[in-house]
């Protein structure tokens, strides 16, 4: 079984910049070094995404998925998968998640995507919470998609993926405008649920999935019919 290793405590200043903890785990010969995120967890429909980013060089501008314009997210996106000396991307359909619940999907997509990473892993960030099981020791990093480049790396990869498979959803049920909230829970989402129903691509597990589906609200069928899931 893997430990979760924290390495000899070490200051890691808050101007030291995104590649701190990089730096400090590199100066311990722990080396390469992966950042894993996901974009999704909060969503009602479309799938969660995982990524795994191990970078070769620094790249300048990285940040915050979230605190990026689409366009930049876009670049950045192209400039890590032409330059990262490795990435992997996971996706868990919505089915998946109903069926084994959304924190067991999370906890498997990022051992997923970190064991289909390419070569040996010296140390492995992660943003928010601890995954047991990896093949390196590992931190979880309260933020780390602010704190940690690799995880940045991670959460861009991980969120320009998942808006692109929405987007793409968005062509296949406009009525839903997935283009526009990436299946997060808006007043125009919740709107469109109420008149449409649930599509195939929503989260049955989730409550304002269930409470829509249990009702038949905009579909003209019962709960039976519909498949409420689990509430």
């Amino acid at each position: 079984m893997t430990v979760l290793y924290r390495p000899r405590p070490s200051i890691v200043r808050r101007d030291s910049g995104l590649y701190g903890y990089e730096r400090a785990l590199a100066r311990r010969g722990l080396s390469p070094i992966a950042g894993v995120d996901e974009a999704g967890r909060g969503a009602c429909a479309g799938p969660l995404v995982v990524a795994a980013v191990v970078l070769r060089t620094e790249i300048a501008g990285l940040a915050d998925s979230k605190a990026l314009t689409p366009a930049r997210r876009a670049e950045l996106h192209d400039r890590i998968l032409g330059s990262a000396r490795s990435v992997k991307v996971v996706v868990i359909p919505p089915g998946e998640i109903d069926a084994r619940g959304l924190h067991k999907c999370n906890i498997a997509g990022m051992r997923r995507a970190v064991a289909g990473l390419q070569g040996d892993l010296g140390y492995v960030l992660i943003d928010g919470f601890p995954v047991p099981g990896l093949p390196a020791p590992s931190l979880a990093v309260w933020k780390g998609d602010q704190v940690s480049a690799c995880v940045a790396a991670a959460s861009i990869v991980a969120k320009v993926t998942r808006d692109r498979m929405m987007t793409s959803l968005d062509d296949l049920y406009p009525q839903y405008g997935f283009a526009e909230h990436k299946g997060y829970v808006t007043a125009a989402h919740r709107r469109a649920l109420a008149a449409h129903g649930p599509s195939p691509h929503h989260r049955f597990s989730f409550v304002t999935v269930n409470s829509v589906a249990r009702s038949g609200a905009g579909t003209g069928m019962g709960e039976n019919e519909m498949g409420a899931g689990v509430a």
